[in-house]
């Protein structure tokens, strides 16, 4: 029998959330650059540089690789014969270790999650709490997956209950195309498969904590139907052509992960969860001898890449003009310099009703652009945290009022824009720029300097303005309501050739 102290579990918690949040997990490093050493989409092989730059930047300098640093999930399976010596519950324990990671004075951690999700939607301001998963098994052991998983990815979530005679694959097939780019390929899927609703979506989940090995898988081939539909799905989700950030290219997934359960003989319930290029899990085993320290990666298996900054159309956000703005070609890479403000979902909802309110808002909206960021707090000499992209068409919703009433002339944020979106683009000669999701640490580095200038009560989800240089983006939808969201996938899964192409 082995006994498990209170402070070595919250201890060991709070370690492993930190250690996730600046170290990518070594099997996807290696898998990324092979991909990034495959691809031939120049937009997909640039958006890949970019997160592997920003993988290297975040485990030298332990920042955030995204500023979205998830909700927490934690997985335990605790021995039978293991004895707790504490005055906590298990949740409670695991809630603490969320509580210290979050709040580290050196590396302090984005509060994303709010109570009352149905209702104010307060923020908690310290994530908790955790989503905690727990098993009992034989032995004296407690074995322990955390995981901080990004609202982006986690929102593409998906089921179905088929019918027993439908097909996996076609349903898989023609759900990834309406995930859009929203969990920031390239990453993974997790397919739970089997049992009831809640339990299909639970293996789906677990099955992103395992380790990438496709390519051993294709090595040695399958040996169950779970590793045939492993191997199905990868070939041949990947020959969508959707490619990294949804810009079109050879590679969407890295692997597909597999977890099947017995099921009623009425039913085929199937979950997706994709899991998105901050893929952030650890694994360890308490014993009772003391907290666990994971070990540092080594740097060596990053590759030595640095991002140039000398290529792109510079643009000053001081003084650009709409005519310049109807210059940008769609899949131009542009290199913002000057003052930009920001505001996600939050802001936007208050900014619509205070214009329903016929109300002056807190800042000139005219002739500026928006970026839909919520940064993480600055610690040390830091202007500002990591400051990545949010989910863009979120906001769709709002940018026909935004854009008719305030001269609003662009936005920079994550993924493609909806049907709304881009009709409200086109329609007032706005344009839709998209900075890469998971490179927030990189985007960083381009803020000189941040205030709040308005709602400072919504904490992430204030108003801030930045001055930016040299900030990289690319023209994602041009002021003609040319997408290129849409236009890349289709030309890569043309020339990957191995799904027909659907004509709109």
């Amino acid at each position: 029998m082995s006994t498990i102290k209170q402070e070595d579990f919250i201890e060991s918690v709070a370690d492993a959330l930190q250690y996730i949040s600046y170290y990518h997990p070594a099997d996807y490093i290696r898998n990324l650059s092979a991909a990034y050493e495959r691809e031939q989409s120049p937009a997909a092989r640039d958006a890949i540089a970019q997160i592997l730059i920003n993988s290297r930047m975040c485990a030298e300098g332990h920042r955030p690789i995204c500023q979205d640093t998830g909700i927490v999930t934690v997985f335990l399976k605790v021995g039978m014969n293991v004895r707790w010596e504490s005055t906590l519950s298990v949740d409670d324990m695991v809630n603490e270790g969320v509580r210290r990671a979050y709040q580290h004075p050196d590396n302090k951690l984005r509060a994303s999650v709010l109570a009352d999700p149905a209702g104010k939607r307060i923020n908690t301001r310290d994530n908790t709490p955790a989503v905690v998963n727990v098993s009992i098994v034989p032995g004296d052991e407690v074995e322990v997956i955390v995981a901080a998983k990004g609202g982006g990815s986690e929102a593409k979530s998906k089921f179905a209950m088929l019918n027993p005679s439908d097909s996996i694959v076609d349903w898989v097939l023609k759900t990834v195309p309406t995930m859009g780019a929203g969990w920031c390929p390239p990453g993974m899927l997790g397919i739970g498969i089997g049992g009831t609703a809640e339990k299909a979506m639970l293996l789906a989940k677990e099955a992103l904590m395992e380790p990438i090995d496709i390519t051993d898988l294709q090595a040695r081939g399958a040996s169950n139907r779970a590793e045939e539909l492993r191997l199905e799905l990868y070939e041949k989700v990947n020959a969508l052509g959707i490619g990294a950030q949804g810009l079109g290219g050879l590679t969407t997934v890295l692997d597909v992960k597999v977890r099947d359960f017995p099921t009623h003989a009425a039913n085929l319930p199937v979950a997706m969860i994709p899991n998105c290029a901050a893929t952030r899990h650890a694994h360890f085993v308490l014993d009772g001898s003391g907290p666990v320290m994971l070990d540092p990666p080594n740097l060596d298996d990053w590759p030595q890449l640095t991002y140039d900054s000398s290529k792109g159309r510079r643009v000053n956000l001081d003084s650009v003009s709409r005519d310049e703005v109807a210059a940008f070609k769609p899949g131009e890479v542009l290199l913002l310099s000057g003052k930009m403000l920001t505001g996600r979902d939050a802001a936007h909802k208050r900014i619509v009703e205070m214009l329903n309110r016929g109300e002056p808002l807190p800042v000139d909206l005219r002739g500026r652009f928006i970026y839909y960021v919520g940064p993480v707090d600055p610690v040390r000499d830091e202007v500002v945290g990591p400051a990545g992209p949010t989910t863009a068409t979120r906001m769709d919703k709002f940018t026909e009022q935004v854009l008719a009433e305030t001269g609003l002339l662009g936005m920079i944020g994550k993924a493609e824009r909806g049907p709304a979106g881009i009709a409200a683009i086109r329609k007032h000669r706005s344009v839709y720029l998209m900075a890469v999701g998971g490179a927030a640490y990189l985007v960083s580095k381009a803020i000189r300097s941040a205030r709040v200038v308005g709602f400072a009560d919504l904490g992430m989800e204030a108003i801030y303005e930045f001055e930016v240089s040299d900030m990289p983006v690319t023209v994602a939808v041009d002021s003609e309501g040319s997408s290129v969201h849409q236009t890349g996938p289709r030309e890569w899964q043309a020339r990957i050739g191995k799904i027909p192409v659907m004509v709109e």
